[in-house]
């Protein structure tokens, strides 16, 4: 898919998945908060489950990554890749 030529906040894209999808976000909020609830009592900075990665920092989910699917931002050391790349 062709980049829009001005950017989208990610508020838009949750009020877009509310309003226009009909997605229940604090439905999926409790379950992800469900999923890594341990983890945080552990002071962990990540939780494994169902397939996908939560990463933790200071005891908030910061994001969901699929487990087995390298980051498109680093490479496989985790070192930042260019651009040009």
């Amino acid at each position: 898919m062709k980049k829009p030529l001005y950017p989208v906040s990610d508020h838009a894209v949750v009020r877009y998945l509310e309003c226009v999808r009909g997605v229940d976000v604090d439905r999926l909020r409790a379950k992800i908060g469900k999923a890594a609830e341990q983890a945080i009592d552990l002071g962990a900075c990540g939780a494994i489950s169902g397939g996908f990665i939560f990463k933790i920092r200071d005891g908030v989910v910061t994001t969901v990554v699929h487990q087995n699917r390298p980051d498109r931002h680093t490479d496989r050391s985790g070192v930042k890749r260019s651009r040009d790349e």
